[in-house]
């Protein structure tokens, strides 16, 4: 017997709205981690690669290098495989953050909705109220990521330092590094504070004004897809800065004592102002459309997943 949906909710404005059971949700937002880690982790990799690297990229073969690394000259196949270090950390992470994400938001959203939606509707009005409400929903629930760093930090160090991890096994780590792999929580969390925000927050925008929809969850795919792509570039523009930071402090060796103040200060003084937005191209152009493609997925997957589950 399929499990009952959720009972209506009273929405911004006190109007009710149907929510999806939480195994649509699960299943929606999983579906959505498994199939952007199938098709985008190389490209994750090329673009860890390029925010990790500190010295600048002046030619092709310069570029090759820091791509591709040791396997620089090697034939293309060789090349290609070189692009999946840390498969089985990326797919704990990102499945998990996934099914964390585009699943947990809902129920943070519907617990705003009905404790606090007319305080949101009263500070901005009707429409905006909604939308806001979905984004602060989304940076909530950004902000608890935090959990699932250790997973992040080891996915990270595999595509840019592998050699810190060599000849050591999960547990092993875990035992040498302890609460070391949360190093950089802080700098994570705020980081997907507003990353989060913009991603919820141009999405629900975009379905508000721009196609004017009462119920989120009535876009069509073609809808999802719009605002998906409005929240995705939102998000990486705003968390460009913080994300340099925090993917140069998740590579290093646990033994590395530099800080993230002593990372961002050495960036300004040897690198420019603009090397918090260094990767943003590849990102915008490749990771970009991986947080499109799972955010438009579990966007569409979720209420089709409610009507039959």
């Amino acid at each position: 017997m399929s499990p009952p949906a959720m009972a209506p909710a009273l929405g911004v404005g006190g109007k009710s709205y149907k929510t999806e059971s939480g195994l649509a949700r699960l299943l929606g937002s999983g579906s959505a981690g498994v199939a952007e880690l199938l098709v985008f982790h190389p490209v994750d990799t090329i673009a860890k690669r390029l925010m990790n690297n500190p010295t600048r990229v002046a030619s092709v073969s310069a570029l090759n290098a820091v791509i591709f690394r040791e396997s620089a000259s090697a034939p293309v196949l060789t090349k290609f495989t070189s692009l999946f270090p840390g498969l089985g950390y990326a797919a704990g992470y990102k499945i998990l953050q996934r099914i964390y994400k585009y699943g947990g938001q809902p129920f943070v959203r519907d617990y705003l909705t009905q404790h606090h939606g007319q305080e949101f509707d009263k500070a901005f009005g009707k429409g905006t109220g909604k939308a806001m409400l979905n984004a602060t929903a989304g940076s909530l629930i950004g902000i608890g990521e935090v959990g699932l760093l250790p997973l992040d930090v080891l996915k990270i160090r595999m595509q840019t330092n592998p050699d810190v991890l060599r000849s050591r096994g999960f547990l092993q780590i875990v035992k040498d590094e302890g609460f070391g792999l949360y190093r950089g929580a802080g700098w994570t969390a705020a980081r997907n504070a507003p990353g989060s925000f913009a991603l919820f927050g141009g999405s629900s925008f975009t379905k508000e004004y721009f196609f004017k929809l009462e119920d989120y969850n009535a876009a069509t795919w073609g809808q999802n897809f719009v605002a998906s792509v409005a929240g995705a570039a939102a998000s990486l523009l705003v968390s460009s800065p913080l994300d340099v930071i925090k993917v140069r402090i998740q590579s290093r060796s646990h033994s590395d004592p530099e800080s993230g103040i002593r990372i961002m200060t050495n960036m300004v003084k040897n690198e420019g102002v603009m090397s918090f937005f260094k990767g943003i191209v590849p990102k915008m152009l490749m990771t970009g459309p991986k947080l499109v493609f799972s955010f438009w997925l579990a966007q569409t997957l979720i209420p089709a997943f409610g009507k039959v589950v």
